[in-house]
């Protein structure tokens, strides 16, 4: 049955094929079905792109890759995303439908000889006068080195090469190998192409007790996107099923059969940042919902706590500020609250930390205020400490005008030397803090702009009542 439904597939990498059928090698025969003995998973793999689930925008009618099958020019290329979404699938699928010998490598077992091996066949082939395809699995294990060891040989177009990987290319992949090759990102299947997958295991596994509705539902949650995971649950479930008999197979079967689930969750790679960014974003974005989502998301995930907690009062700093300072205060409190209770308990305080900054008043001008200072400062030049602004410890240093003309800010008007200026030559008017028209920052702002007028009024030599200034006295009011 599984043959009719879904046709033969490879068992194993390392395979020579052509657009006509197999070409036996002492490795053997990319075309033949799986044998019974192999994973479910294994003998559900496509044979065809009509087969494959997911990955429309790849494989669909005119899409990048079915046109490229189409043509017969085939080219080298990145496969990247998350484990289980078909990316050997797609390799094998390739291989299957162009006239060329396949060679597949894993950057998990294969070394230096092992490459240099792919590209002696590469070569023999070629004076064969066939085209190599070289599928690579997990490359971003590779280091630099070894990817460069590629080069010459996707250069000269010896090899189209396949790079199939679950880490972020840009930053795993050495730039000349990527410049040489199309990047094609894969997505993790839907909830529909999941639950189409379930009906696919489920009816190469009969007979059996019917999987209901509910059940199902459940095995697409444990699976987290991942086909290959969700196959491998149906069968566990299934072969459960066979040894008790029950009637059917419903969710708390289902339950009581698998393990506890774990997510999905790189705690070093791309999809560890994307959700630590949906995080921060969440609560830029005043969404204390969608923040908490995200946290609990990365919690359950296995996302250790005190990074969290460090990120968390970052977020305070960087996009709270000056429009309400208490943030800091309860960001900090969240995390030491976190290293005395510990989880689960502990992650209430941070629950409450990213609730409280979704929902508190936003500005970066303290944090752009502080990059623009920065930023000037790597590239201007070292300008003097004005005179008047210079300690001046010693007898000799005194003499040298160190400190003359400084006026002693508490002994002047409301403690405040109008007119008074403290940047150095060239820079007296450069301003880089900015505040905004929310929360406390809006009082802030309004005490600057009384004070600069009286910078102004003192500078122009005009004498100005002093206003009523709530703030003089060290507030921000």
């Amino acid at each position: 049955m599984t043959a009719d439904l879904f046709g033969g597939a490879p068992s194993a990498p390392g395979y020579t094929s052509t657009g006509q059928g197999a070409r036996s090698t002492p490795q053997g025969s990319l075309a033949g079905p799986a044998p019974a003995h192999a994973p479910l998973a294994e003998r559900l793999r496509p044979a065809s792109l009509s087969e494959v689930i997911g990955q429309r925008h790849l494989v669909g009618p005119g899409m990048p890759l079915s046109s490229a099958l189409a043509s017969g020019r085939m080219h080298s290329m990145i496969l990247w995303g998350p484990p289980g979404v078909g990316k050997t699938t797609l390799a094998r699928l390739i291989a299957a439908s162009v006239d060329a010998d396949f060679i597949a490598l894993s950057a998990v077992l294969s070394g230096v000889k092992d490459i240099r091996d792919a590209v002696e066949h590469a070569q023999a082939s070629a004076t064969a006068g066939r085209r190599t395809l070289l599928f690579v699995d997990e490359v971003h294990r590779f280091n630099k080195s070894q990817q460069d060891a590629f080069l010459p040989h996707v250069e000269s177009g010896l090899v189209t090469f396949i790079g199939a990987t679950t880490e972020n290319p840009s930053f795993e992949m050495n730039a000349a190998l990527l410049s040489r090759a199309a990047v094609y990102v894969l997505k993790p299947l839907s909830h529909d192409e999941l639950l189409e997958v379930v009906e696919r295991a489920s009816a190469a596994l009969s007979p059996h007790p019917p999987i209901d509705a509910d059940a199902r539902e459940l095995l697409v949650g444990h699976a987290d996107g991942d086909a290959r995971r969700l196959i491998n649950l149906v069968d566990q479930v299934v072969a459960v099923a066979r040894g008790v008999a029950p009637p059917g197979i419903d969710q708390a079967f289902v339950q009581k059969t698998l393990a506890q689930s774990v997510r999905r969750f790189d705690k070093g790679g791309d999809q560890f940042y994307d959700q630590i960014s949906a995080l921060h974003k969440s609560v830029r974005g005043s969404s204390p919902d969608a923040a908490l989502y995200w946290l609990v998301r990365m919690l359950d995930g296995g996302a250790d706590p005190r990074y969290l907690a460090r990120r968390i009062v970052r977020m305070a700093v960087e996009d709270i500020g000056l429009a309400d300072p208490r943030a800091w205060r309860i960001t900090l409190d969240a995390a030491d609250t976190y290293e005395r209770l510990g989880s689960p308990e502990g992650e209430l305080a941070l629950a409450n930390a990213v609730i409280y900054l979704a929902c508190a008043a936003k500005s970066n001008a303290a944090y752009r205020a502080f990059n623009d200072a920065r930023a000037l400062v790597s590239q201007d030049e070292t300008r003097p400490v004005p005179m008047h602004l210079r300690n001046a410890p010693t007898k000799l240093m005194k003499s040298l005008g160190h400190g003359d003309g400084y006026r002693y800010a508490h002994d002047e008007a409301d403690g405040y030397a109008a007119g008074e200026r403290y940047l150095p030559e060239g820079l007296e008017e450069r301003r880089f803090y900015h505040p905004v028209a929310r929360g406390l920052e809006a009082g802030i702002a309004d005490k600057l702009e009384r004070l600069r007028a009286r910078d102004e009024a003192a500078r122009g030599h005009r004498e100005t009542p002093l206003e009523d200034d709530p703030a003089a006295d060290g507030g921000t009011g």
